[in-house]
Order: C-alpha cells, then sequence, then structure tokens
C-alpha cells in the first residue's frame, strides 16, 4: 500500500492510503458478513482510509441512514481497532424525517446540526474522536460564518480532526475557507466530489443544483487544486458504478457525448498494453496523476476490492498518462 497526508495541522493531519474504501452500502444493501470480509481484507493490505456518511443509507429502507456507521461500530469493536484506522463521515444531507430527502428536507449545516449529526456519528462509530468530518451537502440557508465557526469549535474541542466539503460549489469552498483563515480557524482541506476518467456534461440541472451539477469535478476545481497544495481530492465513484466493465449497466445521459467514446478507447488501449483491468486504469490514473487526488472506491465483494487493490502498484508510462489526459 502506499499513503499520502491529508490535513495541514501536525496535531491533527493524518497519513492515509492512497486508495480509500468506501462503505456506503455495508449494513444495508451489502450484509454483514460480507461487509466485514471486504473491511479485513482492506485493512490486510494496508489500507486505512475508510468513507461512511450518517445518511447511509436512507434510501435503501425510506428511513433516515445510520446503518453504515452502525455497522462500521460493530466491525470496530468486533476487530479492536483503534485509530490507526481514519474513518471519514459527513453530515448535513441527513433527512429530517423518514420517506424524504436529502433534496426535500435535509438536515442543513446549521450550528446546531452539525454538533448533534457529530456526535450522533461518534456514537455510532464508537469513537471519541471524527478524523475527517465533511460539510457533505450545501445548505445556502444558513450563514456560512455559523458553520465554519460550528465546525471549528468541534476542532478545538478536539472531537474532529481534519474538515472536509463535497458536492457544493467552488465559490463557496473558497468563501468558507477565507472566512475561517480570517477568523484563525481550521478551513476545509479535503475535497470530497464525483471524478472519473469520462467526464460527465455539467450543464445538466439536478435536483440540487438548477445551474447544471455541481458534485462532480471539473476544470475550476482542479485548477483550484492546483493553486492550493494543502488540498486534497477524493474522488467518489472512480469506477461509476461498474458501468466501464458492465454491459447491462449503461453511462447515464450526462456522458452521452461526443468525448465518451474517445476516452473509453483510449482506457481499452491502455489496460490492453498493461494486462490490467480498464478499472485498474482508471485507479492507477488518479492514484499517480500530478494532482493529490484519492479514489474512493467501494466493493460488494472481496473479490471486487481486490481487483481494486493492485491498481495501487499499477504504474503507468508518460506515453500513456499524456494519451489517458488529452483523449477527448
Amino acid at each position: 500500500m502506499k499513503y499520502r497526508t491529508i490535513g495541514t495541522d501536525p496535531r491533527t493531519r493524518r497519513e492515509v492510503s492512497v486508495l480509500a474504501l468506501g462503505a456506503m452500502l455495508f449494513g444495508s444493501l451489502t450484509d454483514e458478513k460480507t461487509s466485514f470480509a471486504v473491511l479485513d481484507r482492506y485493512v490486510e493490505a494496508g489500507g486505512n482510509f475508510i468513507d461512511t456518511s450518517d445518511n447511509y443509507m436512507f434510501w435503501a429502507d425510506g428511513g433516515q441512514g445510520g446503518q453504515s456507521e452502525t455497522l462500521l461500530g460493530r466491525w470496530r469493536r468486533s476487530r479492536g481497532i483503534g485509530d490507526e484506522i481514519v474513518i471519514a463521515t459527513k453530515l448535513g444531507a441527513r433527512p429530517l424525517a423518514p420517506g424524504t430527502s436529502y433534496t426535500d428536507n435535509p438536515e442543513g449545516l446549521s450550528a446546531k446540526v452539525i454538533r448533534e449529526a457529530s456526535e450522533r456519528s461518534r456514537e455510532r462509530l464508537g469513537v471519541d474522536k471524527l478524523d475527517l468530518l465533511y460539510a457533505h451537502i450545501e445548505d445556502r440557508t444558513v450563514d456560512p460564518r455559523e458553520t465554519v465557526e460550528a465546525f471549528g469549535e468541534l476542532v478545538a474541542e478536539g472531537s474532529v480532526g481534519v474538515l472536509g466539503v463535497s458536492n457544493h460549489a467552488v465559490w463557496r469552498v473558497e468563501r468558507a475557507r477565507s472566512l475561517a483563515a480570517a477568523a484563525g480557524l481550521p478551513g476545509y482541506e479535503v475535497l470530497q466530489y464525483q471524478h472519473s476518467h469520462l467526464r460527465p456534461r455539467t450543464d445538466i440541472p439536478d435536483a440540487l443544483f438548477l445551474e447544471g451539477s455541481l458534485g462532480g469535478a471539473g476544470g475550476e476545481l482542479f485548477s483550484y487544486l492546483r493553486a492550493e497544495p494543502a488540498l486534497t481530492l477524493v474522488a467518489y465513484s472512480p469506477l461509476l458504478g461498474g458501468r466501464y466493465v458492465r454491459q447491462d449497466k449503461p453511462f447515464p445521459a450526462d456522458y452521452d457525448h461526443p468525448g465518451t467514446p474517445a476516452r473509453l478507447a483510449v482506457l481499452r488501449d491502455v489496460a490492453r498494453e498493461t494486462g490490467a483491468s480498464v478499472n485498474q486504469v482508471v485507479l492507477a490514473w488518479q492514484i499517480g496523476g500530478p494532482l493529490p487526488v484519492i479514489p474512493l472506491a467501494g466493493a460488494s465483494s472481496v473479490a471486487q476490492l481486490e481487483e481494486n487493490l493492485a491498481a495501487v502498484d499499477l504504474e503507468l508510462s508518460a506515453d500513456q498518462r499524456t494519451r489517458l489526459d488529452v483523449a477527448h
């Protein structure tokens, strides 16, 4: 396994594996026995960066979520896991009531929610400190200063280490970071956005963003990362839910544009040249690139995890990387 650092404060920064394990399905669509087996193998292979959220997976049963965190808590206790494993979680997108969603009834990012939700997450996970805590989705009903100060209080108290943000417009990330810096408070240092080798259209409105999807990593976000070397991108859904290799799962409509066939062709060429799978090429391309990107890949079986783990040691040549980068 290989590792990189998230966070800048010597008191809270952590060394994490370059491949993160997504636990979204654990405890709901993936049963406990399988979830434990995947977690055990990931740790055995040197992985130490596990991602969850307080709302995973409310849509599986129409509830409010919490199944993933609860399962991770049971796994930690049964295996005697301590702070050697970095568990990241998120808050703000938990539905306020069963049968609702983060699009119409989210908890949001008020100071009250941030404190209470973080306490619930710590209890479910069985930890005294959340290693990495994200603001999951935007809350434009709350003054960003309130959100920044509430997160800062948790870090000052020692109940949270590194702060992160996901699915926010880049200008709102920068505004929050600027407010934090001006107040001498810790700011967001880990950004979690959807990112894969294929590039979706970003001009199609969705349930959260009428201006077009802001949950995917695009040119503006990569420009921001290049200008702010202390930031790290955690790339969720890097394998697009298995769509690179599964004929029964077509790509969503926002990938239906002229750039997709060209990028798929290069991926398949590089996979043939290296003897690796297309999935492994995607992960290796992210892990070894010039920007600090940590792919966040789920696995519903140990076999899927093994394929992903092999990508850590896959070395792409400079020529292969250039072809992957410029294909359009």
